[in-house]
């Protein structure tokens, strides 16, 4: 009994010491060991069971997969002084994992470096640029609204460069730089852009005022187009009314001529009852209750008077 205890606290520590000393190392994972902080060997990188001296020596993980580094937007004047917010992102990975351990330490101080690093380049590209090569990738045309014909669309300032080379320019100020600490970046983009307060209401009320012209402009036309319709309507009036004036003076005078020939033939049939009935019109047109005539008794006009019986 009193050998077996050894054998079994020898085996406890041989188990001890093997845990202690034996690490693993995934795919998505790389070790560097320090021996009292300081490194020793190279870094193990490919997967496996790996062994250091335990209690003494220390294993050190890093990721191997893509890490984000992500900006806190930050005002910036472009080439032609306009103040714009700028938020940007990255992605970086640990390539050299000694070097990182030497110079870094950790992913913490990884962050602030690519910090103090990308944004000092996307200031420098920013600054180095008018606003327009920033917001824009292409000279493309903007169709914001159908132009009529006689009109000019206004140009807008020509892109030379374009935000993606700009992107580009910020990339290759930043990785050289990181490359001594170990970090390859990956990629770095423009997040978003906006416009400060005080840029931002000058450029609404420009727009406002823009579209304020614009629509101006169709108030006016649509106010020449009203006139224009309401000319044309008027004309088409008073030509209607023209050709139905003419069309009843046309009727009226048929009708004329119709009466006329109707009351040439009467007479030529009976020309005395003519006379007479016209007669008798001309009396109940001329003499009314007050009238007066003075005439002679051998006046035409009271022929068919002669001899007549008035009683009262």
């Amino acid at each position: 009994m009193n050998q077996i205890k050894p054998l079994i606290i020898g085996l406890a520590i041989i188990v001890i010491l093997f845990a202690s000393s034996a690490y693993v190392v995934d795919e998505t994972e790389q070790v560097v060991i320090t021996q009292f902080g300081r490194p020793i060997g190279s870094a193990r990188i490919e997967p496996g069971i790996y062994f250091k001296i335990p209690f003494i020596q220390h294993a050190n993980y890093f990721p191997k997969n893509l890490l984000a580094w992500d900006s806190e937007p930050g005002q910036i004047p472009t080439l032609d002084k306009t103040f714009i917010y700028v938020n940007t992102f990255a992605r970086w990975k640990i390539v050299d994992p000694l070097k990182f351990l030497q110079t870094v330490n950790n992913e913490m101080g990884a962050l602030t470096r690519l910090g103090d690093i990308i944004d000092a380049a996307v200031r420098n590209s920013i600054t180095s640029f008018s606003l327009i090569e920033t917001v824009r990738m292409t000279d493309r045309t903007l169709d914001t609204f159908e132009l009529r014909e006689g009109e000019t669309r206004v140009n807008l300032p020509t892109v030379t460069v374009g935000r993606q080379q700009i992107v580009n320019d910020i990339y290759m100020q930043a990785q050289p730089k990181l490359e001594e600490f170990g970090i390859q970046l990956m990629d770095v983009k423009i997040k978003r852009l906006n416009y400060v307060e005080e840029v931002r209401r000058s450029v609404y009320q420009r727009m406002i005022a823009e579209r304020k012209q614009i629509a101006e402009k169709f108030r006016s036309e649509g106010h020449g187009e009203a006139r224009k319709i309401e000319g044309e309507l008027d004309r088409e009036l008073k030509r209607i009314n023209s050709e139905a004036y003419r069309t009843a003076e046309e009727i009226k005078g048929k009708a004329d001529g119709e009466a006329a020939r109707i009351y040439a033939q009467a007479y030529n049939n009976d020309p005395e009852f003519y006379s007479f009935l016209r007669t008798l019109e001309i009396y109940k047109t001329s003499l009314g209750k007050n009238s007066s005539l003075i005439l002679s008794t051998d006046s035409e006009f009271l022929k068919y008077l002669k001899g007549v019986n008035f009683k009262e």
